[in-house]
């Protein structure tokens, strides 16, 4: 078959199926020069053509071009420039399944963008003047390489130059070269993700960002690889791109159909819709209703706020759990990331800082310059980034968390370049207490192994304790086995064919550990909420919160009482009242939210916030890992070493004095212990030698 013939066949495939949206390109050229061609579509209308377009791409996809601009159009424009891309490609290749048979076919590839350059004009079409007779030569400009005339075409001058290249009469187009990777979920274990490099020009440059999970469609090329000895056998790939689709979309961008638009308002009048939203979260977990509620409203998270003086306030929940091993916290980080749309997972002794917020890197696609490489936080930017074993992190590393969790961005500036990166995503942080297991007590600072600076930036933290109870380790025994005897019975279904298991026996048992809500439905109730619904808080509301506020702010104005809750908390209960509003699609944040939120805040302090050699709420106790009342023995320790050092010659105080005059002020050996070691960190206090102290 002929060119031509294509041309022909792609005019009337056009016509009359795409007649519509090429008139409305005709209105918006030059702005858009794209049509988007399903190819489902071409493949209804002639097989053999669709074929050949996969087999043979080169050959037809300009056909396909050409049979575009040629188009006879009612209003006077023509479609110079304008291009067919083809989505849809039933010829979708894993990075890690391309091989030479590929090469110069139509191809499809999934992943991750893991770098963008910068998009830079590529000459297509150079025009070169011979110095001697002026005539001037145009070279199409296909090859890897710059190519320059041999002679001139002029026949009266026919020289062999020299010549100089008329940058205004050539032709260019936008050129960016992107690189694409497996995307993490859809490894195998152990294996490292590969990457594809790809060239996208005109107006696919500049659309896709580090971080965007697409499909690109393209052609697969190679280019042959160039050593020190000269050209190597060996060629890169290349896949030369023909269209982008976005596969993974924020909340912002879900597609939600008018029946599920029905089907997510006929859920939100539900009145016990908060059960069912805390039932959806890892079903397979028994128990922990208080922290499946904070989870969901970690989900719906609170209203974004933009200031009129240019400072913004953060809407997303941060949330930490402190637990005993074995309390299903890992999981329950892991299913909030597969539902969130935007969910990165990383683990906290595996992840370095540049990890988590970005690199700098020498970029290995274009001339060797330095690039920024997007991390974990700014991957998950608008959706939720779970960070596991928080406390097994290094101390630099926990630091890289403290801007981006209370401005949500992240401002690198590291070998030339001053950037900064936006990281709008809900924290959701799991940690494990300092001697394996928790203990009640003690305060929770000196149990976790984090930075009060960071610890405070929590808007909930919840303790997750193991504590043996015969009625509930028998429910949960129950709850564990029969989602393993589902699991089984489907397992045993789909792997032998000989099983006499019906698909009704493993649906009946599989009910136990089944989201109530579908996580796809889920997942877009929740888009719904976060795009639609801005709720405004109501008097009564507002006027609980701060009275809750006010009477735990009360308790600290003794002169000896600690401060119990600071301002960072109220604006976390702002937050949960207006997450909580979201939940049922309303407008207004009412009373009922404020009393949720309220009640859930309490339960936090409750095992948060209580000094435990005094019982009351202290902020301290987390802000700054240190309580009122230590703070106050700190000071009597530092008296007392003061006082006996002075009887003393050179102001050393020996150790068995300073132990007696404490217990008289009622502070036991293993106490006054524990001060001295924490003066001696503070810097305080030190050794002379091992039987004394002294007052630095």
């Amino acid at each position: 078959m002929t060119e031509g013939k294509w041309d022909e066949k792609f005019k009337t495939f056009l016509k009359q199926y795409y007649w519509d949206e090429i008139l409305q390109i005709a209105n918006d050229y030059p702005e858009r020069k794209s049509l988007e061609v399903e190819f489902p579509d071409l493949e209804v209308f002639d097989r053999d053509l669709a074929e050949q377009l996969l087999l043979q791409p080169d050959e037809v996809l300009p056909s396909s071009n050409n049979a575009l601009q040629d188009i006879d159009l009612p209003i006077e424009k023509t479609l110079v420039d304008a291009s067919v891309r083809f989505v849809k490609i039933p010829n979708k290749i894993p990075n890690r399944e391309l091989r030479s048979k590929h090469l110069m076919q139509l191809v499809a590839i999934e992943g991750m963008i893991r770098k963008a350059t910068e998009v830079r004009p590529k000459i297509i079409d150079a025009a070169f003047k011979c110095m001697r007779c002026e005539h001037v030569t145009m070279i199409p400009q296909t090859e890897l390489k710059f190519v320059e005339p041999m002679e001139c075409e002029n026949e009266t001058c026919g020289r062999k130059g020299p010549f100089k290249i008329q940058v205004h009469e050539s032709t260019f187009i936008d050129a960016q070269k992107l690189q694409v990777q497996e995307s993490p979920e859809n490894l195998k274990g152990g294996t490292q993700p590969q990457s594809l490099d790809v060239d996208a020009e005109d107006d696919l440059a500049g659309i896709v960002k580090p971080g965007d999970r697409v499909i690109i469609n393209g052609v697969l090329k190679s280019h042959q690889r160039t050593t020190r000895e000269g050209k190597s056998p060996f060629y890169d790939l290349v896949l030369h791109a023909n269209s982008i689709e976005y596969m993974d979309q924020e909340f912002d961008e879900l597609e939600i159909s008018p029946e599920e638009e029905e089907e997510i308002l006929a859920l939100s009048c539900d009145p016990k819709i908060y059960e069912k939203v805390m039932q959806s979260i890892a079903p397979s977990i028994y128990g922990y209703e208080d922290v499946k509620e904070a989870l969901s409203l970690q989900l719906f998270s609170g209203v974004a706020k933009n200031l009129p003086d240019g400072s913004r306030v953060r809407g997303d929940i941060h949330m930490l759990f402190v637990g005993d091993p074995g309390v299903a916290k890992s999981q329950l980080l892991r299913y909030m990331v597969r539902l969130s749309p935007r969910g990165v997972f990383a683990s906290g002794k595996s992840a370095s800082s540049s990890g988590l917020t970005a690199a700098a890197v020498k970029d290995d696609l274009g001339d060797g310059r330095w690039t920024l490489e997007a991390g974990a936080l700014v991957m998950a930017d608008m959706g939720i980034a779970a960070v596991d074993e928080m406390d097994k992190m290094s101390t630099e590393d926990k630091s890289a968390l403290h801007e981006a969790m209370e401005q949500q961005t992240i401002s690198v500036a590291k070998a030339g370049i001053i950037a900064t990166l936006k990281s709008r995503c809900a924290l959701l942080g799991a940690a494990n207490p300092k001697y394996g297991r928790f203990d009640r007590y003690e305060g929770i600072a000196q149990q976790i192994n984090m930075p009060p600076a960071l610890v405070s930036r929590f808007d909930m933290i919840f303790v997750l304790l193991d504590t043996p109870n015969e009625e509930l380790d028998s429910r949960i025994a129950k709850h564990i086995l029969k989602a393993h005897y589902a699991g089984e019975l489907s397992e045993q279904r789909n792997n032998m064919p000989l099983s006499e298991i019906s698909q009704e026996q493993v649906e009946v048992h599989m009910d136990v550990i089944k989201p109530v809500i579908d996580p796809d439905l889920m997942r877009k109730y929740v888009a719904y909420a976060r795009r639609r619904i801005y709720p405004i808080m109501e008097d009564d509301a507002r006027e609980h919160l701060v009275k809750y506020y006010m009477d735990l702010r009360k308790m600290g104005e003794g002169k000896d009482s600690p401060v119990p809750v600071t301002a960072r908390q109220l604006e976390a209960l702002v937050r949960l009242a207006e997450a909580s509003a979201r939940v049922r699609l309303s407008d207004v944040a009412t009373l009922e939210d404020a009393k949720r939120t309220t009640r859930i805040s309490m339960s936090c302090l409750k095992q948060v916030g209580v000094d435990p050699d005094t019982g009351a709420f202290d902020v301290d106790v987390v802000a700054s890992g240190t309580s009122k009342s230590q703070r106050d023995k700190i000071k009597i320790m530092k008296d007392i070493i003061k006082i006996v050092g002075e009887k003393h010659p050179g102001g050393k105080a020996p150790l068995e004095e300073i132990y007696a005059e404490a217990s008289a002020q009622d502070i036991d050996h293993e106490h006054a212990e524990e001060l001295i070691s924490r003066m001696k960190r503070g810097g305080d206090v030190f050794k002379p030698d091992k039987d004394h102290i002294k007052v630095v």
